[in-house]
């Protein structure tokens, strides 16, 4: 089989490091541009979210490139999300006549059984080769998140502009490369060593903003415009509040021994929004509680045009950030949005959180 999986953000990595180890040829894509948001903006419903349109482009550039077989996701509970893959393989296979198997792994919600059938159908290589190649892939995803994390944390206080940035798109490729354990902690350690030898400016106390919203626009750059990048380099540290190994440790391997994950946010959430209402609406909300109480200057909530949990968090945050004092910007994104006016909205939000810091330090001082 010749098979491609979506990008989202750096994962793209470790799937590809995982299917090669199945015994497949894998078909990468290019990463998401305006082509690939344009050829899925054009076959996708018009009522379609922001994601559906840009893996809809995506899996078509990757036919393109003689791919035979997609394997992507699926969901539960209300969110849209769930039917992704359901019908983007009609649109594929119905409307433009495309010979394409679509394979959906759905969340686990106890089921093992079902999983490894599907697993032991995609493998053609032994269990031992198999085992050792997705841990290998496990561990790069551990690395590529440890860098992203550092890269969050140093950006604002780089010397020279860019220099963060360049380092991790040094680091991501030294992972890429690896085959082995041990060169995929070599990679890591050599990017974080690089991290710490950066010239920095150690006096700037920079502000703290919190990035929530649904997975995908918060994981992929492309489709949120590079906002934790943008932040970075306003001087500000971003705290993105998903990273793809928490969400596997929380939905997958708890949710396979039927544990509840995500814990503390969904407790956090319970006074405003006590019932999940799909997709990571609750998080949202569950989330912002969390920064408002670690102190965090403000909040970035990432939401795609008619996504309906977050549309449900974006109505209730108002009173969360009223009742806990903490100001959030909610960016609604589709194939309309712009990164100039979206970058124009942060730079205004970050002056407000100055100004803000500014006041209760005056207040504070005062006070003392």
């Amino acid at each position: 089989m010749k098979i491609t999986f979506p990008h989202m953000g750096t994962s793209w990595i470790a799937f590809k490091t995982l299917v090669e180890g199945m015994g497949h040829e894998v078909v990468l894509p290019p990463p998401p541009t305006k082509r690939t948001l344009d050829l899925g903006t054009k076959y996708a419903p018009e009522f379609a979210c922001l994601p559906f349109k840009v893996l809809l482009g995506t899996y078509l550039e990757a036919l393109e490139m003689g791919a035979d077989t997609i394997i992507s996701s699926g969901g539960v509970g209300p969110c849209r999300a769930g039917y992704y893959t359901q019908l983007q393989g009609r649109i594929l296979k119905e409307q433009l006549g495309y010979d394409v198997r679509v394979i959906t792994f759905e969340p686990l919600q106890g089921n093992l059984f079902k999983t490894y059938r599907m697993i032991r159908e995609l493998v053609n290589v032994s269990f031992q080769k198999f085992a050792a190649c997705a841990w290998l892939a496990w561990q790069k995803l551990l690395a590529l998140d440890a860098l992203e994390r550092e890269s969050h944390r140093v950006r604002p206080l780089e010397a020279k502009k860019g220099a963060t940035s360049r380092i991790l798109s040094r680091g991501i490729a030294a992972i890429d490369q690896a085959d082995s354990v041990k060169g995929v902690k070599n990679a890591a350690a050599s990017g974080l060593e690089q991290f710490r030898e950066m010239p920095k400016d150690h006096d700037y106390e920079p502000l703290r903003v919190g990035v929530i919203g649904e997975i995908y626009v918060v994981l992929e750059p492309f489709v949120n415009l590079d906002v934790v990048e943008t932040l970075g380099h306003m001087g500000v540290y971003v705290d993105r509040s998903i990273f793809l190994t928490d969400w596997a440790v929380d939905n997958t391997f708890l949710d396979a021994l039927r544990m509840e994950g995500e814990r503390s946010i969904k407790k956090a959430a319970r006074p405003y929004l006590p019932e999940l209402v799909g997709g990571h609406g609750q998080n949202s909300i569950g989330e912002t509680v969390l920064y408002a109480k670690k102190g965090f200057d403000g909040v970035v909530q990432l939401a795609p045009f008619t996504c309906i949990p977050e549309i449900v968090a974006k109505s209730i945050i108002p009173e969360v950030s009223k009742g806990l004092n903490i100001p959030v910007l909610t960016l609604m994104l589709d194939e309309q949005t712009g990164k100039a006016g979206t970058a124009t909205r942060l730079e205004a939000f970050v002056d407000l959180l100055r100004m803000r810091r500014s006041k209760l330090a005056m207040t504070r001082g005062e006070t003392a």
